[in-house]
């Protein structure tokens, strides 16, 4: 298999030219399981699973691999196993913040050049978290393409696209109905060899049947959506990455419950050029948009040229990235042991960085989070 097949190019090969001296060939990561990595690479597939320097040095500084990760690996004589020694620095990255009160980073999915946001055009219909899936996205480095799927359920979908539209500035969007393989070329037009696509959105929303539609055949197990709630089940349980036979790679994950932010202000104001615009017209540079007088967005908001739902959303983000921004800062005084005085809003949050976090599982006396957390 030759690596270009796999998505490598010069922004991989230069970094690891370093490294071909050191008996390491290059790798990249197509499943993650909770024991270990299934890798491709150009002399076949392997079973990998990460050094002890890795898992006791590397991790605390680069994190540990995810799908879609190039890596360097060196494998066993005689078997179908290596072991992955170092991590290639990543193009773009979907990342968000694990669950709970633990201020970590679970990546998932890396190396991407297009992310699909996938919604349903039924009960799981939300443009508020179409807008926080967009910050996040953004935030990653890919494009992002809304897709709305189940068309078939909706009676009105050009309404409904050009709502989405409105709150997706800069995002293509497309309305397709999987189940009755309507407008799936559309989507397909954008895998091309060498490119990587992910399918990212919550449980039930049809990605899995998107990716079979792609792929030509039911590789992704799908099930019913429950009419009663609007919701469904896991299907996939993990995430993988696959190649399509014409050329590209489809990286599939299992449905969200929640999407916390990993992100920073500059990547909310980039899903919310809009407001962006009015605060350019406000009386004061640093207006909070919430009591100041002379407040372009507020007055937006009163006489309806700016939709109070869509507000709310900008100012819950805004909140949501300030206080992950702070709570990085405190960690990071807090393991230099820096002075935490300086820090604003220390005596508010440090009691929840200290406090013990779930999801862990300890490797030897060094605790990380388990990356296949939900």
């Amino acid at each position: 298999m030759h690596l270009a097949t796999l998505g490598w190019d010069d922004y991989f090969s230069r970094q690891f030219e370093s490294l071909e001296g050191d008996g390491l060939v290059p790798a990249r990561i197509v499943e993650q399981h909770k024991n270990g990595y299934i890798t491709y690479g150009e002399h076949g597939e392997w079973q990998a699973e990460v050094t002890g320097r890795f898992l006791h040095v590397l991790a605390g500084l680069v994190g540990f691999p995810a799908v879609g990760d190039w890596v360097g690996v060196r494998p066993l004589p005689n078997e179908d196993r290596a072991l992955i020694h170092t991590l290639l620095h990543r193009r773009t990255q979907f990342a968000r913040k694990v669950a709970g009160s633990a201020i970590e980073e679970q990546v998932v999915a890396s190396n991407v050049d297009v992310v699909f946001l996938v919604t349903g055009l039924d009960g799981n219909f939300s443009l508020r978290r179409i807008e926080r899936y967009l910050t996040e996205a953004w935030s990653s480095g890919a494009q992002p393409v809304v897709v709305l799927n189940k068309a078939d359920l909706c009676d009105d979908v050009a309404a409904r696209v050009k709502t989405v539209q409105s709150v997706a500035p800069g995002a293509p969007v497309h309305a397709v109905s999987a189940a009755r393989n309507e407008g799936v070329d559309v989507v397909r037009g954008y895998l091309t060899p060498g490119r990587t696509i992910a399918f990212l959105g919550s449980s039930g929303v049809g990605k899995s049947t998107i990716i079979n539609r792609l792929l030509g055949e039911d590789r992704q197990e799908v099930q019913a959506v429950s009419n009663a709630v609007g919701k469904g089940r896991h299907t996939t349980t993990s995430r993988s990455l696959l190649l399509h036979p014409d050329g590209g790679m489809i990286i599939d994950t299992p449905g969200m419950r929640e999407l916390q932010l990993w992100a920073s202000e500059d990547d909310v104001e980039q899903s919310f050029t809009d407001i962006e615009l009015l605060a350019d017209r406000c009386r004061f540079s640093d207006c909070t948009h919430t009591t100041e007088p002379g407040c372009a967005v507020v007055a937006a908001v009163d006489n309806g040229s700016l939709d109070e739902g869509r507000y709310r959303s900008y100012t819950k983000l805004q909140k949501e990235v300030q206080r992950l921004q702070r709570f990085q800062e405190l960690r990071e005084h807090t393991r230099g042991g820096g002075d935490l005085s300086r820090v604003h809003g220390t005596r508010q949050i440090l009691e929840r960085i200290r406090e013990p976090t779930r999801g862990r599982r300890d490797f030897g006396g060094v605790s990380i989070v388990d990356r296949d957390e939900r």
